[in-house]
């Protein structure tokens, strides 16, 4: 009896780590399907499939990461889809826009079918200093030169930061963007500036730009106008809009919208996702992020990694929507594209 309750103890040590963590055996054998809610090739994209590549190895019991695009409404489509349609068991993840996080409390949350707030956050890959740029043939030269010449930009929709961003420097700043939006991503729209059917392109940082078309800054062919960011980017030598602000609060409106860009790369889960598979996932999330492999292949493709975690994602996001309402009606009114 002792021999066998001896190699019975034995046999108990000696299974696999699989069979005594709740979270390795439920996700061993699985799949996650991972949704991106922009266009191939373009930086959503990019980050998506390249997450998609190395976060395995750091989930318990290694489930497979299938990638798929899902375009449409700015990243709404996916959003909606994740909080209201797919598996809420922590096998559904998605990577969206910012604006898919925060345009909702601008533009009302009855517009669109998930609620921002109650969504769970993986973290963000990165965070943003978002920027305008306009081809060097074209009549627009310097941020001042806005304020007198019009300048055709391409754009997605409602909700992205290339739609958005030059709104609001057109609606706070009287600079003269004529924004043609409905592009499913940037890659068509560096398509669309590529045969001269739009000028320039807003609510980009520099890896986006660099990693689709790094010749075009190098040789010229696009310069930066201005930054978009409350922070800006020391190197670079255009003016921050939020300087240009002409009263302190449309530097404040500027600043609230602008914050979306500390999350430039948003992935999110269902609300209902377990707390102990999503606490799980967000500690793979940050490991993969810091991998030597994952960092190598983001440097060779031109892009940068500078993580935000779930935990403080999710704090932030609380506090946007936490923002008092008259400081949002008048941020909602600066996002309005009313055309030239």
């Amino acid at each position: 009896m002792k021999l066998t309750a001896t190699a019975l103890a034995a046999c108990a040590f000696a299974l696999p780590a699989a069979a005594q963590d709740p979270i390795a055996a439920f996700y061993k054998g699985r799949t996650i399907n991972l949704y991106i809610g922009s266009s191939v090739g373009g930086g959503y994209d990019t980050y998506g499939r390249l997450l998609a590549r190395h976060v395995s190895k750091y989930i318990p019991g290694n489930p497979v990461i299938v990638p798929s695009n899902m375009t449409g409404a700015g990243g709404n489509i996916v959003a909606a889809h994740v909080a209201n349609v797919a598996a809420k068991d922590g096998t559904v993840m998605a990577i969206v826009l910012p604006g898919t996080v925060t345009d909702p409390l601008y533009g009302g949350r009855e517009k669109v079918k998930h609620d921002p707030a109650t969504l769970k956050y993986l973290g963000s890959a990165n965070s943003e200093v978002n920027m305008c740029y306009a081809r060097a043939d074209a009549p627009v030269k310097t941020a001042a030169d806005l304020a007198t010449r019009e300048l055709v930009i391409g754009a997605s929709a409602e909700g992205g930061s290339s739609r958005d961003q030059p709104a609001v420097q057109n609606n706070l700043l009287g600079h003269r963007f004529r924004i043609v939006s409905g592009y499913p991503g940037s890659r068509e729209i560096f398509l669309a500036i590529e045969k001269n059917e739009v000028s320039g392109i807003c609510g980009l940082g520099l890896p986006a730009v660099r990693q689709q078309r790094a010749d075009w800054l190098e040789k010229g062919f696009l310069r930066i106008l201005t930054q978009d960011n409350a922070r800006g980017d020391p190197k670079i030598d255009a003016p921050r809009t939020v300087d240009l602000a002409k009263t302190p609060e449309d530097r404040q409106i500027m600043e609230l919208i602008y914050s979306q860009q500390d999350f430039g790369r948003p992935f999110i889960m269902a609300p209902e996702t377990p707390p102990e598979r999503l606490a799980a996932l967000r500690r793979a999330f940050m490991r993969a992020l810091a991998d030597r492999d994952l960092l190598a292949e983001a440097e060779r493709l031109k892009i940068d990694v500078t993580p935000v975690s779930g935990e403080d994602l999710q704090a932030l996001v609380g506090k946007i929507y936490a923002t008092p309402p008259a400081m949002v009606e008048k941020a909602k009114a600066a996002l309005v594209y009313r055309g030239l």
